[in-house]
Protein backbone atom coordinates (compact mmCIF):
# COMPACT_ATOMS: atom_id res chain seq x y z
CA UNK A 1 0.00 0.00 0.00
CA UNK A 2 1.59 3.44 -1.10
CA UNK A 3 1.01 6.09 1.03
CA UNK A 4 3.77 8.54 0.07
CA UNK A 5 1.73 11.22 -1.37
CA UNK A 6 -2.06 11.87 -0.34
CA UNK A 7 -4.86 11.92 -3.28
CA UNK A 8 -7.58 13.89 -3.51
CA UNK A 9 -11.18 12.32 -5.36
CA UNK A 10 -13.59 13.71 -7.62
CA UNK A 11 -15.98 14.83 -3.86
CA UNK A 12 -12.63 16.76 -2.67
CA UNK A 13 -11.39 14.45 0.10
CA UNK A 14 -8.41 13.42 1.05
CA UNK A 15 -7.70 9.71 1.74
CA UNK A 16 -5.12 8.81 3.99
CA UNK A 17 -4.52 5.05 4.31
CA UNK A 18 -5.09 3.90 8.35
CA UNK A 19 -5.40 1.80 11.01
CA UNK A 20 -8.14 2.00 13.11
CA UNK A 21 -8.24 1.92 17.16
CA UNK A 22 -10.31 2.14 20.18
CA UNK A 23 -9.66 4.56 22.89
CA UNK A 24 -12.36 5.49 25.72
CA UNK A 25 -14.84 3.78 23.82
CA UNK A 26 -14.23 6.49 20.64
CA UNK A 27 -12.48 5.70 17.24
CA UNK A 28 -9.21 6.52 16.36
CA UNK A 29 -6.71 6.05 13.19
CA UNK A 30 -3.12 6.06 12.75
CA UNK A 31 -1.47 6.99 9.53
CA UNK A 32 1.55 8.57 7.24
CA UNK A 33 1.79 11.69 6.12
CA UNK A 34 4.57 12.96 3.67
CA UNK A 35 6.68 15.79 5.51
CA UNK A 36 6.26 18.37 2.27
CA UNK A 37 2.41 18.10 2.87
CA UNK A 38 2.46 18.56 6.87
CA UNK A 39 2.53 22.50 6.83
CA UNK A 40 -0.07 22.20 4.31
CA UNK A 41 -2.30 20.21 6.29
CA UNK A 42 -2.15 21.07 9.67
CA UNK A 43 -2.57 24.75 11.24
CA UNK A 44 -2.40 26.40 15.00
CA UNK A 45 -5.54 27.97 16.55
CA UNK A 46 -4.85 31.97 16.06
CA UNK A 47 -2.01 32.77 18.60
CA UNK A 48 -3.79 35.83 19.00
CA UNK A 49 -6.30 34.31 20.72
CA UNK A 50 -6.70 34.39 24.65
CA UNK A 51 -5.56 31.03 26.46
CA UNK A 52 -9.08 29.64 27.22
CA UNK A 53 -9.84 29.96 23.55
CA UNK A 54 -7.50 28.11 22.30
CA UNK A 55 -6.62 24.55 21.60
CA UNK A 56 -2.88 24.64 22.61
CA UNK A 57 0.07 26.72 23.79
CA UNK A 58 1.32 29.51 22.02
CA UNK A 59 4.02 27.99 19.44
CA UNK A 60 7.76 28.92 21.11
CA UNK A 61 9.36 30.01 17.90
CA UNK A 62 13.22 29.90 19.35
CA UNK A 63 12.61 26.16 19.67
CA UNK A 64 12.19 25.40 15.90
CA UNK A 65 15.63 26.41 14.71
CA UNK A 66 17.24 24.33 16.83
CA UNK A 67 15.16 21.41 16.18
CA UNK A 68 15.44 21.99 12.26
CA UNK A 69 19.14 22.31 12.59
CA UNK A 70 18.92 18.73 14.50
CA UNK A 71 16.81 17.82 11.32
CA UNK A 72 19.10 18.59 8.48
CA UNK A 73 22.49 18.28 10.44
CA UNK A 74 21.05 14.01 11.15
CA UNK A 75 19.31 13.32 7.64
CA UNK A 76 20.10 9.64 8.32
CA UNK A 77 19.66 9.28 11.96
CA UNK A 78 16.75 11.64 13.00
CA UNK A 79 14.04 10.52 14.94
CA UNK A 80 10.51 11.60 15.56
CA UNK A 81 7.40 10.59 17.32
CA UNK A 82 3.79 10.71 15.64
CA UNK A 83 1.98 14.39 15.52
CA UNK A 84 -1.58 14.06 16.92
CA UNK A 85 -4.08 15.85 15.52
CA UNK A 86 -8.10 16.32 15.46
CA UNK A 87 -9.83 16.39 12.56
CA UNK A 88 -12.96 18.82 12.67
CA UNK A 89 -15.19 17.62 9.74
CA UNK A 90 -16.63 14.72 8.04
CA UNK A 91 -14.54 11.75 7.83
CA UNK A 92 -15.06 8.36 6.63
CA UNK A 93 -13.07 4.80 7.52
CA UNK A 94 -13.38 1.90 4.84
CA UNK A 95 -12.15 -1.23 6.29
CA UNK A 96 -10.04 -3.95 3.62
CA UNK A 97 -12.48 -6.27 3.91
CA UNK A 98 -14.70 -7.44 7.16
CA UNK A 99 -13.71 -10.83 6.98
CA UNK A 100 -11.02 -10.88 9.95
CA UNK A 101 -10.41 -8.83 13.15
CA UNK A 102 -6.99 -7.47 10.97
CA UNK A 103 -8.80 -6.80 7.98
CA UNK A 104 -11.34 -5.14 9.37
CA UNK A 105 -9.30 -2.13 11.29
CA UNK A 106 -6.90 -1.71 8.12
CA UNK A 107 -8.62 0.39 5.58
CA UNK A 108 -8.69 3.89 4.25
CA UNK A 109 -10.01 7.13 5.87
CA UNK A 110 -11.13 10.04 3.84
CA UNK A 111 -11.52 13.48 5.19
CA UNK A 112 -13.38 16.13 3.29
CA UNK A 113 -10.81 19.11 2.73
CA UNK A 114 -13.07 21.48 4.26
CA UNK A 115 -12.22 20.21 7.18
CA UNK A 116 -9.61 21.38 9.43
CA UNK A 117 -6.73 19.53 11.46
CA UNK A 118 -5.90 20.89 14.43
CA UNK A 119 -2.91 19.32 16.20
CA UNK A 120 -2.64 19.01 19.62
CA UNK A 121 0.77 17.13 20.17
CA UNK A 122 3.50 18.09 18.09
CA UNK A 123 3.20 21.75 16.53
CA UNK A 124 6.68 22.45 17.49
CA UNK A 125 8.06 19.38 15.14
CA UNK A 126 5.71 20.76 12.46
CA UNK A 127 6.71 24.04 12.49
CA UNK A 128 10.43 23.05 12.42
CA UNK A 129 10.11 20.35 9.75
CA UNK A 130 8.83 23.25 7.69
CA UNK A 131 11.80 25.42 8.56
CA UNK A 132 13.62 22.31 7.41
CA UNK A 133 12.51 21.94 4.34
CA UNK A 134 13.34 25.23 2.78
CA UNK A 135 17.18 24.34 2.97
CA UNK A 136 16.81 20.40 2.59
CA UNK A 137 13.58 19.81 0.43
CA UNK A 138 14.59 16.41 -0.70
CA UNK A 139 13.10 15.32 3.05
CA UNK A 140 10.09 15.84 1.91
CA UNK A 141 8.66 12.48 0.70
CA UNK A 142 10.01 11.07 4.09
CA UNK A 143 6.66 10.64 6.48
CA UNK A 144 6.32 10.95 9.82
CA UNK A 145 3.32 8.83 11.98
CA UNK A 146 0.04 10.85 12.67
CA UNK A 147 -2.48 9.89 14.96
CA UNK A 148 -5.89 10.96 14.28
CA UNK A 149 -9.11 12.07 16.55
CA UNK A 150 -12.03 13.18 15.64
CA UNK A 151 -12.42 16.45 17.31
CA UNK A 152 -15.33 16.94 20.13
CA UNK A 153 -15.01 20.91 20.21
CA UNK A 154 -12.62 23.28 22.04
CA UNK A 155 -13.27 21.47 25.91
CA UNK A 156 -12.58 18.33 24.19
CA UNK A 157 -9.42 19.37 22.38
CA UNK A 158 -8.35 21.49 25.03
CA UNK A 159 -8.65 18.44 27.43
CA UNK A 160 -6.40 16.11 24.76
CA UNK A 161 -3.62 18.71 25.38
CA UNK A 162 -4.02 18.61 29.01
CA UNK A 163 -4.12 14.81 28.91
CA UNK A 164 -1.16 13.97 26.38
CA UNK A 165 1.26 16.41 28.41
CA UNK A 166 -0.22 15.74 32.28
CA UNK A 167 2.64 12.39 32.65
CA UNK A 168 4.74 13.63 30.20
CA UNK A 169 8.24 13.54 32.41
CA UNK A 170 11.80 15.03 30.86
CA UNK A 171 14.03 12.50 31.43
CA UNK A 172 17.58 13.76 33.57
CA UNK A 173 20.25 15.57 32.36
CA UNK A 174 22.36 12.60 33.06
CA UNK A 175 20.27 10.45 31.05
CA UNK A 176 20.16 12.14 28.23
CA UNK A 177 23.61 12.75 28.41
CA UNK A 178 24.33 9.18 28.58
CA UNK A 179 22.60 8.22 25.36
CA UNK A 180 23.67 10.80 23.31
CA UNK A 181 26.12 9.50 20.64
CA UNK A 182 26.28 12.67 18.18
CA UNK A 183 27.48 15.20 21.23
CA UNK A 184 31.30 15.41 21.31
CA UNK A 185 31.18 16.64 25.37
CA UNK A 186 28.92 13.86 26.29
CA UNK A 187 30.99 11.64 24.50
CA UNK A 188 33.82 13.03 26.69
CA UNK A 189 32.54 13.15 30.38
CA UNK A 190 31.34 9.38 29.51
CA UNK A 191 34.90 8.73 28.34
CA UNK A 192 36.17 9.74 31.68
CA UNK A 193 33.56 8.49 34.05
CA UNK A 194 34.96 5.33 33.10
CA UNK A 195 38.32 5.32 32.66
CA UNK A 196 39.41 8.59 34.77
CA UNK A 197 41.10 7.47 37.89
CA UNK A 198 39.43 10.30 39.84
CA UNK A 199 35.48 9.72 38.30
CA UNK A 200 35.90 6.10 37.69
CA UNK A 201 33.29 3.84 39.36
CA UNK A 202 32.07 7.11 41.35
CA UNK A 203 29.91 9.13 38.32
CA UNK A 204 26.30 8.82 38.78
CA UNK A 205 25.24 8.14 35.16
CA UNK A 206 20.79 7.88 35.29
CA UNK A 207 20.17 10.99 37.87
CA UNK A 208 21.07 14.28 37.71
CA UNK A 209 20.56 14.17 41.91
CA UNK A 210 21.98 12.69 44.11
CA UNK A 211 20.27 10.95 47.21
CA UNK A 212 21.88 10.71 51.10
CA UNK A 213 22.81 7.39 50.50
CA UNK A 214 23.90 6.84 47.27
CA UNK A 215 27.51 5.74 46.89
CA UNK A 216 28.20 8.05 43.90
CA UNK A 217 30.05 11.64 44.02
CA UNK A 218 29.02 13.04 41.33
CA UNK A 219 26.71 13.15 38.54
CA UNK A 220 27.29 12.77 34.63
CA UNK A 221 25.60 15.59 33.91
CA UNK A 222 28.02 17.53 36.26
CA UNK A 223 31.04 15.95 34.80
CA UNK A 224 29.72 17.05 30.92
CA UNK A 225 28.91 20.65 32.26
CA UNK A 226 32.60 20.95 33.68
CA UNK A 227 34.21 19.49 30.55
CA UNK A 228 32.15 22.21 28.38
CA UNK A 229 33.92 25.08 30.79
CA UNK A 230 37.16 23.09 30.41
CA UNK A 231 36.78 22.38 27.17
CA UNK A 232 36.57 25.10 24.15
CA UNK A 233 33.94 23.42 21.80
CA UNK A 234 36.78 23.50 18.48
CA UNK A 235 38.97 21.54 20.96
CA UNK A 236 36.48 18.25 21.16
CA UNK A 237 36.73 17.47 17.60
CA UNK A 238 40.23 16.04 18.13
CA UNK A 239 38.81 13.88 20.32
CA UNK A 240 42.57 12.10 22.06
CA UNK A 241 44.08 15.31 22.46
CA UNK A 242 40.93 16.86 24.18
CA UNK A 243 40.63 13.31 26.53
CA UNK A 244 44.02 13.48 27.43
CA UNK A 245 44.17 16.98 28.71
CA UNK A 246 40.66 16.40 30.67
CA UNK A 247 42.88 13.32 32.21
CA UNK A 248 45.51 15.15 33.26
CA UNK A 249 43.75 18.28 34.52
CA UNK A 250 41.35 16.01 36.79
CA UNK A 251 43.89 14.13 37.82
CA UNK A 252 45.55 17.05 39.06
CA UNK A 253 42.68 18.63 40.58
CA UNK A 254 41.76 15.14 42.44
CA UNK A 255 45.22 14.64 43.94
CA UNK A 256 44.28 17.92 45.71
CA UNK A 257 41.37 17.29 47.19
CA UNK A 258 41.74 14.72 50.24
CA UNK A 259 38.03 13.95 50.54
CA UNK A 260 37.83 12.66 47.02
CA UNK A 261 40.88 10.05 47.50
CA UNK A 262 38.97 8.93 50.82
CA UNK A 263 35.58 8.20 48.75
CA UNK A 264 37.68 6.12 46.87
CA UNK A 265 39.44 4.49 49.52
CA UNK A 266 36.32 3.61 51.46
CA UNK A 267 37.83 6.10 54.38
CA UNK A 268 34.37 7.82 53.67
CA UNK A 269 31.42 7.70 52.06
CA UNK A 270 29.95 9.80 49.73
CA UNK A 271 27.17 10.86 51.64
CA UNK A 272 29.22 12.16 53.82
CA UNK A 273 31.60 13.96 51.53
CA UNK A 274 28.32 15.54 49.66
CA UNK A 275 26.93 16.85 53.12
CA UNK A 276 29.82 18.16 54.97
CA UNK A 277 31.99 19.65 51.59
CA UNK A 278 30.93 21.72 47.97
CA UNK A 279 33.73 20.38 45.78
CA UNK A 280 32.05 17.60 44.88
CA UNK A 281 28.76 19.49 43.22
CA UNK A 282 27.94 20.42 40.14
CA UNK A 283 28.41 24.36 40.67
CA UNK A 284 32.26 23.56 41.97
CA UNK A 285 33.14 20.97 39.05
CA UNK A 286 31.46 23.50 36.52
CA UNK A 287 33.70 26.66 37.87
CA UNK A 288 36.51 24.28 38.27
CA UNK A 289 36.77 23.51 34.65
CA UNK A 290 36.32 27.10 33.88
CA UNK A 291 39.44 27.60 35.98
CA UNK A 292 41.42 25.33 34.46
CA UNK A 293 40.17 26.40 31.05
CA UNK A 294 42.10 29.82 31.98
CA UNK A 295 44.86 28.02 33.84
CA UNK A 296 46.00 26.23 30.73
CA UNK A 297 45.53 29.53 28.66
CA UNK A 298 48.27 31.61 30.78
CA UNK A 299 50.41 29.23 32.25
CA UNK A 300 49.91 25.95 30.17
CA UNK A 301 53.42 24.51 31.27
CA UNK A 302 52.61 25.28 34.72
CA UNK A 303 48.83 24.24 35.26
CA UNK A 304 49.13 21.15 37.41
CA UNK A 305 51.87 22.69 39.75
CA UNK A 306 49.63 25.73 40.32
CA UNK A 307 47.06 23.26 41.11
CA UNK A 308 48.40 22.51 44.18
CA UNK A 309 47.07 25.77 45.59
CA UNK A 310 43.67 24.21 45.90
CA UNK A 311 44.85 22.70 48.94
CA UNK A 312 45.10 26.15 51.01
CA UNK A 313 41.26 25.90 50.19
CA UNK A 314 38.74 24.97 53.09
CA UNK A 315 36.14 23.43 51.00
CA UNK A 316 33.40 22.73 54.38
CA UNK A 317 29.97 23.91 54.06
CA UNK A 318 30.82 25.41 57.29
CA UNK A 319 33.53 27.82 55.68
CA UNK A 320 30.40 30.46 55.19
CA UNK A 321 32.55 33.40 55.23
CA UNK A 322 33.56 32.38 51.50
CA UNK A 323 31.14 30.20 50.40
CA UNK A 324 27.53 31.93 51.88
CA UNK A 325 27.12 34.32 48.06
CA UNK A 326 29.21 32.40 46.28
CA UNK A 327 28.51 28.81 46.10
CA UNK A 328 25.98 28.61 48.76
CA UNK A 329 22.90 30.67 48.98
CA UNK A 330 20.91 30.49 53.10
CA UNK A 331 23.61 27.30 53.51
CA UNK A 332 21.92 25.45 50.23
CA UNK A 333 24.13 24.56 47.03
CA UNK A 334 23.06 27.41 44.23
CA UNK A 335 23.44 26.45 40.44
CA UNK A 336 22.45 30.03 39.15
CA UNK A 337 25.60 31.55 36.20
CA UNK A 338 26.62 34.20 39.29
CA UNK A 339 27.10 31.85 42.03
CA UNK A 340 29.47 30.12 39.23
CA UNK A 341 31.23 32.64 38.52
CA UNK A 342 31.72 33.66 42.03
CA UNK A 343 32.64 30.20 42.86
CA UNK A 344 35.20 30.43 39.89
CA UNK A 345 36.68 34.14 41.13
CA UNK A 346 37.86 32.74 44.91
CA UNK A 347 39.41 30.02 42.58
CA UNK A 348 40.98 32.35 40.35
CA UNK A 349 42.53 33.96 43.41
CA UNK A 350 43.78 30.97 45.40
CA UNK A 351 45.33 30.12 41.90
CA UNK A 352 46.68 33.64 40.90
CA UNK A 353 44.37 34.50 37.86
CA UNK A 354 43.32 37.37 36.39
CA UNK A 355 39.68 38.09 36.51
CA UNK A 356 37.94 38.71 33.36
CA UNK A 357 35.96 42.13 33.30
CA UNK A 358 32.77 40.26 33.71
CA UNK A 359 34.14 38.77 36.37
CA UNK A 360 35.26 41.49 38.34
CA UNK A 361 32.13 43.27 37.75
CA UNK A 362 30.52 40.35 39.63
CA UNK A 363 33.13 40.32 42.08
CA UNK A 364 32.34 43.82 42.78
CA UNK A 365 28.88 43.66 42.93
CA UNK A 366 28.82 40.57 45.58
CA UNK A 367 31.61 42.14 47.60
CA UNK A 368 29.04 45.14 48.30
CA UNK A 369 26.11 43.47 49.17
CA UNK A 370 28.42 41.44 51.86
CA UNK A 371 29.77 44.81 53.24
CA UNK A 372 25.92 46.88 53.02
CA UNK A 373 24.72 44.89 56.21
CA UNK A 374 27.71 46.03 58.10
CA UNK A 375 27.64 49.34 57.04
CA UNK A 376 24.18 49.78 57.97
CA UNK A 377 24.73 48.10 61.50
CA UNK A 378 27.66 50.33 61.78
CA UNK A 379 25.57 53.85 61.42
Amino acid sequence: MEYANLTSRGNFSYVFPAIRGVQAGREFYVSMCPLRLLPKLFHFDDEELLPELRAQRTLNKGRVPEIARYIVENKASYTFSAITASIDGKINFEPISEESAASFRMGTLTVSMDARFIVNDGQHRRAAIEAALTTSPELGDETIAVVFFIDRGLHRCQQMFADLNRHAVKPSASLGILYDHRNAAAKLAKHLSLTSPVFKNLIETERSTLSARSRKLFTLSALHFATLEFIPETDLEDFPKASQRCQEFWECVGSQIPEWIYVREAKMTAGEVRRDFIHCHAIVLQALGRVGRALYAAYPQDACKRLQRLRQIDWSRTNAQVWEGRAMLGGAMSKSGQNITLTANELKRVLGLKLTAEEQAAETTHMSVRQSPAKSTKK
